[in-house]
């Protein structure tokens, strides 16, 4: 059997259907787990593929080869411990994390919530993970042939002023072992967080995360991509002064976008109303037009990497239109299982 056809074998002998229904029959949260667990045992049993990316439309990207366009968004893979099993259902890229330099419980249970009739996700996680050490062994161990990156963040007890600081305690940790980097500054589950997005904040954060990114670079002789990862929900003049400090601090690349705030299309619903942020289609028009104006303010060259309410190959290629060069799933992925990842990967230009 070829590699392209293996990463589908597990759904010949189980369709997603089957699966998706005994899972949604269980908490989002205790689903999350059994999924990831059986997938590392079929991985195991040999009934998914290598782990390594399907072939497909290859993009050298700050100076990265990408295999393919569709990559994992961080958020499902936490503490980097499914990157082999998860590599083997055929994403170009895998992004893990969020990580903190310390561990963490993240927000008091429910803080997951789905919206099945509209095709989203409401979470309140709160950058719950097991810190850097354990994250580090899993780094050192993966057989994931395509581009791994980590996503790092601030612990929730460190004040936002000194929140650059566990950025470059989590940036030196990862550095060695991430292909690519990214800074979530746009997680809406953890107080303040996104005050970083302001241009005085961010123009201080920036310049104290590029100083140790090159500090980095130069000491390890390798240049991995370093992207900054903002929310959709952003005023015009917030999008000019994020683009205009993106050019002027040299970031290498930037992901548009975190989840929304906003619960206009989904007010009728019973969870439609809970804290957190929505992610799915509802948030795909906003997130798109975000992404637009992003590469309309950065010009034709600059790295961006399109998420959001991707749920099909017109979806995805809707981000590239939009000027994305790469995009990312996650929640696309759980409501329409792998087969998405080869669709898109089989359906875009």
């Amino acid at each position: 059997m070829s590699s392209l056809s293996n990463p589908l074998r597990i759904q010949r002998l189980i369709p997603y259907d089957w699966t998706k229904a005994i899972l949604f029959r269980m908490s989002p949260e205790t689903s999350h787990h059994y999924s990831l667990k059986w997938l590392k045992k079929a991985y195991r049993l040999k009934l998914t593929g290598p782990s390594e990316p399907l072939k497909g439309s290859s993009v050298t990207l700050a100076g990265l080869e990408f295999p393919n366009k569709v990559g994992l968004a961080a958020g499902l893979d936490k503490n980097a411990t499914y990157i082999d099993p998860l590599g083997s259902l055929g994403f170009g890229f895998i992004e893990v994390g969020t990580v903190t330099p310390k561990p963490q419980p993240g927000n008091p249970q429910p803080r997951l919530f789905r919206l099945t009739n509209h095709n989203a996700i409401i979470n309140r996680m709160g950058f719950n993970n097991d810190g850097l050490e354990p994250m580090l062994d899993h780094l050192k161990k993966r057989h994931f042939t395509g581009p791994l990156g980590v996503n790092i963040g601030k612990n929730k007890d460190t004040p936002a002023e000194e929140a650059i600081n566990d950025y470059v305690i989590a940036m030196t940790a990862v550095f060695p072992y991430a292909d690519y980097l990214t800074a979530n500054i746009s997680s809406p589950n953890t107080k303040g967080l996104r005050d970083l997005q302001e241009e005085k904040a961010l123009s201080a954060f920036l310049a104290g995360l590029m100083d140790a990114y090159k500090a980095l670079c130069a000491k390890y002789k390798k240049n991995p991509p370093l992207f900054l990862k903002v929310a959709p929900d952003l005023e015009e003049h917030q999008i000019d002064d994020i683009s205009n400090l993106l050019l002027k601090h040299e970031v290498p690349g930037l992901i548009v976008s975190n989840t929304t705030l906003a619960r206009e299309a989904v007010k009728t619903h019973i969870y439609g109303h809970e804290a957190g942020g929505l992610s799915g289609q509802p948030l795909k028009e906003h997130s798109t037009e975000v992404l637009r104006k992003f590469r309309a303010k950065l010009g034709a060259d600059f790295p961006i990497i399109g998420v959001g309410g991707i749920f099909s190959a017109q979806d995805a290629q809707e981000k590239l239109d939009a000027g994305a060069n790469l995009v990312q799933i996650y929640t696309g992925f759980i409501y329409k299982g792998p087969q998405l990842v080869k669709d898109i990967v089989d359906g875009v230009r």
